[in-house]
């Protein structure tokens, strides 16, 4: 996604299939899973210290998913989807969805199939939510985000009234591409993620690998005409590599439990970062010296509480990773229902630029010029990746609840920002979450920290106060 020519496509599709299809084999065998049955087992079991339990516990559950799966359906999923991202990178380029469509529509009878043979109870989609946020159901997000659409909408509403909101101007900041990834460099190097064991590149889509314990890799996007894309998407990436570096290590790094026990919580971490550390009004202090620097007309243009609320304006907009913190959820919701209706075959692939357009338009009342601006935006669909997208929305209910006990648990963690402090954050963070592993799921993490379940309320009331407060509501 980096650096590979164009044309290396064909030999990597195959190469990820024989390599995907060797690891699940490896991961369903007889000898394997007869050795977990026998440490599964109570006279065994009970003889091991509690973190060994944990991990027999979590590949028990782990394997005996996986072997429901044929390595065959893993082979072709995979290489499916490799081709498939390439497919949706043309289609962009072009603008042109029919390029795309054909592979999408062999993705979604794959997950389709998928969904078959997990065959979790309930929902058909209940089997892809698992993959990403364990036990998760259908019935449950409906309620959250329909409660969240509500109520956003509510306060969306309030805030577009505004005399404040009628009278704001998009001042966007200009830095050449150079400066810009500098100070891409020098935050994520500052908020504490080491140099010696990461390193940012270029994509179309800022993302986060993990090579190894001491190598995880994110990239960025350097927009010429929106300076504030690159910081805010290298913060959110960022905080995903915090959280790969900090997991657990010593004897077992290589197990189980040494990783994230939901894509909520991981995206929990990111969004924290990102809106609740880096679009702070402290962190808007430490930053404007340097945007000062690097950019005259920041310097002409704005003192810091301009800077402060150009960074969170709030303006209804077509791509999720350029919406603003306050509408982003909606955009999550789409999604969802999107994906909801095309596995269980309400809807089909090659209605799918008019149901978005549709859609995106009932929410935040915008309407996509371009494929680009609408249905091809995310890279997602293309890496089979159906039941991801809510956990960006899990994701920001758990910042808000855990920024919430941060700043109680550290009650100068707002003058430590502004001094380009992030030590103790980082320090809070690897005690509460990172070292927590998979030792237990994200909501046992989430009520042990902040003594209470996945909560919309908070998350609302944390974005209606910093809004209002913003808007003079």
């Amino acid at each position: 996604m980096t650096y590979m020519p164009k044309l290396g496509i064909n030999m990597r599709s195959q190469q990820t299939s024989l390599i995907s299809r060797i690891i699940h084999e490896k991961i369903i065998s007889e000898d394997f899973w007869r050795h977990i049955k026998i440490l599964y087992k109570n006279n065994n079991f009970n003889k091991l210290k509690k973190e060994d339990q944990i991990v027999v516990k979590r590949l028990y559950r782990d394997v005996k998913k996986s072997r429901k799966i044929p390595s065959s359906f893993i082979e072709k999923l995979s290489k499916t989807t490799t081709i498939a991202y390439t497919k949706w990178e043309e289609s962009r380029k072009k603008n042109n969805f029919k390029l795309f469509s054909p592979s999408l529509e062999k993705i979604i009878e794959l997950k389709k199939e998928y969904c078959d043979l997990i065959n979790k109870p309930g929902h058909l989609y209940n089997s892809l939510l698992d993959d990403y946020e364990e036990g998760m159901k259908v019935e449950v997000l409906n309620a959250e985000f329909n409660n969240i659409k509500k109520k956003l909408l509510k306060l969306l509403n309030k805030i577009t009234e505004s005399k404040k909101y009628q009278n704001q101007k998009q001042i966007n900041i200009r830095i050449n591409s150079e400066n810009q990834l500098k100070l891409c460099n020098y935050i994520s190097s500052k908020i504490g993620l080491p140099k010696e064991k990461s390193r940012i590149d270029l994509s179309i889509h800022p993302f986060t690998t993990t090579i190894g314990n001491n190598d995880v890799r994110i990239t960025t996007n350097i927009k010429k005409e929106n300076t504030f894309f690159s910081i805010f998407s290298t913060i959110h990436e960022t905080g995903h590599a915090l959280y790969e570096i900090g997991m657990i290590k010593g004897k077992y790094k290589d197990t189980v439990i040494s990783d994230s026990p939901s894509l909520g919580m991981h995206e929990s971490q990111s969004r924290f970062w990102e809106n609740m550390i880096g679009k702070n009004r402290s962190f808007c202090k430490f930053l404007y010296p340097y945007l000062t620097k690097n950019s005259p007309k920041i310097k002409n243009n704005f003192n810091l509480k301009k800077l402060y609320e150009n960074i969170n304006q709030v303006e209804p907009s077509l791509i999720r990773v350029q919406a603003d913190e306050l509408t982003y959820c909606l955009h999550i919701i789409l999604r969802f229902d999107i994906e909801l209706a095309l596995i269980t075959d309400k809807i089909y692939v090659n209605d799918l630029p008019q149901i978005w357009d549709e859609k995106i338009y009932e929410l935040l009342h915008v309407k996509p010029k371009n494929y680009v601006e609408g249905v091809l935006q995310d890279m997602h669909w293309s890496g089979g990746n159906f039941g991801y997208f809510p956990t960006y929305a899990i994701g920001s209910i758990y910042a808000a609840q855990l920024f919430n006990k941060l700043q109680r648990d550290i009650p100068t963690v707002n003058n430590e920002i502004e001094h380009g402090n992030f030590s103790n954050i980082v320090k809070w963070l690897k005690l509460n979450i990172y070292e927590k592993g998979r030792m237990q799921n994200s909501e046992e993490i989430i009520k042990n920290i902040c003594g209470e379940n996945l909560n919309s309320e908070v998350y609302l009331n944390y974005l209606k106060n910093k809004y209002y407060k913003i808007y003079e509501c």
